[in-house]
């Protein structure tokens, strides 16, 4: 029998290939994006009482209004922008399937999508599976600031979105005021929209304050906003997130939501729900993350790897032009099989693999394992 790929150049994910080679090797993870420690214990209890209350069966397709309720208000907190409960905000199956969905609900075959090279891996692959076209522009260490004049000489009759990544998986970089006007004078008077990915909103570090589109009305209306849960709470194996948007691109959203996933996890939705009524189980995650940010980097200090600015999200970048000229794929595999410490080599974020020696470690971990982790490091 013969099948024609839809994807035929893409191959199982650079996180599964490394977390199974650091397996293989028993290796310190420091590759894949998730915390090697529990969350709270009132988060799982609560999950253990909606449970045995009987709270199993499919929940609203949109989402358990009272945890669309308690978004809003997260939103109108820190944001000062309010979106309608009802209409506006959907619970997805994590964050990666709020962006499958918003790309899904309005790409069509030949339409352009703007990408930011190193990004996320699901964002090209998506569009190209829809039949959308992508075209990326590649963002360069240490500073990977956005060339907007690039980006204007993107722009075609055919370009329908821009994808935004704040703070940025792998580089830790986040927008700054210029880059949100700049976002605004582009896309001023046309129809293009916006897919701005916020799942590391509240890891933000050294005073800085999250940028999120929806705080200026001119991209909020033309914006998706996704985030994630499993960032927020420590539970990434839940795979619980959310979409925000105007009513106009929601209702879009949730035709294909619908026949996607159509519900999520109701008990975990109880639970969030009644997590969140305390502001104070969100607040206080930047303080928690600026802890392990400041004790992991400097413990790399005391290695001949040179780390890259980081103003957000839970990975650190480096580059290791004191250590080795070799590829990052075959750097991150030799720190692996022969030092024990697994990483994610940065060229897999770029469509074409552009390589400036430069791999990402996760610190969402314990204190020891990171302390662990820089011993082996430093032998490098």
């Amino acid at each position: 029998m013969l099948l024609k790929s839809k994807l035929p150049d893409v191959g199982t994910t650079i996180f599964t290939v490394m977390s199974q080679l650091a397996a293989q090797h028993h290796a310190i993870n420091l590759s894949q994006g998730f915390p090697d420690y529990e969350c709270s214990p009132e988060l799982i209890n609560l999950v253990s009482k909606y449970m045995n209350a009987g709270h199993n069966q499919y929940a609203p397709m949109a989402g358990l209004i009272s945890l669309r309720e308690r978004i809003a208000e997260k939103q109108q907190l820190l944001h000062k922008t309010g979106y309608n409960p009802d209409t506006e905000i959907t619970i997805t199956a994590g964050g990666t399937q709020a962006i499958f969905t918003a790309l899904a609900c309005v790409i069509q075959a030949g339409d352009e999508v703007i990408i930011f090279d190193p990004a996320y891996d699901c964002y090209a692959p998506t569009v190209t599976l829809l039949g959308g076209m992508v075209k990326t522009i590649e963002l360069s260490p240490p500073t990977y600031r956005i060339n907007w004049q690039e980006v204007k000489e993107a722009i075609s009759s055919r370009t329908r979105m821009i994808i935004v990544n704040s703070p940025n998986n792998p580089t830790g970089i986040t927008l700054n005021e210029a880059d949100i006007q700049e976002l605004i004078n582009i896309t001023d008077n046309t129809n293009i929209l916006i897919l701005s990915d916020e799942v590391y909103e509240h890891l933000i570090y050294d005073g800085a304050k999250h940028l999120s589109v929806s705080r200026y009305p001119e991209l909020k209306e033309r914006s998706f906003i996704t985030a994630s849960f499993g960032k927020l709470l420590h539970t990434t194996g839940w795979k619980v997130g959310y979409c925000l948007a105007p009513e106009w691109l929601m209702s879009e959203f949730r035709k294909v939501h619908q026949f996607l996933v159509f519900s999520v996890n109701t008990p975990v939705q109880y639970a969030i729900a009644d997590f969140l009524k305390d502001p104070q189980n969100y607040l206080e995650l930047r303080n928690f993350f600026q802890v392990k940010k400041n004790i992991f980097s400097n413990l790399l200090r005391d290695t001949r790897f040179d780390l890259l600015p980081c103003y957000g999200s839970y990975f650190q970048s480096v580059q290791y032009s004191r250590i080795s000229d070799e590829k990052d794929t075959d750097l991150a595999r030799r720190l692996t099989v022969e030092f024990g410490v697994a990483s994610i080599p940065v060229s897999a974020f770029y469509s074409k693999g552009t390589d400036h020696h430069v791999l990402r470690f996760c610190f969402a971990k314990k204190q020891e394992t990171l302390e662990k982790a820089v011993v082996r490091l430093t032998k490098v």
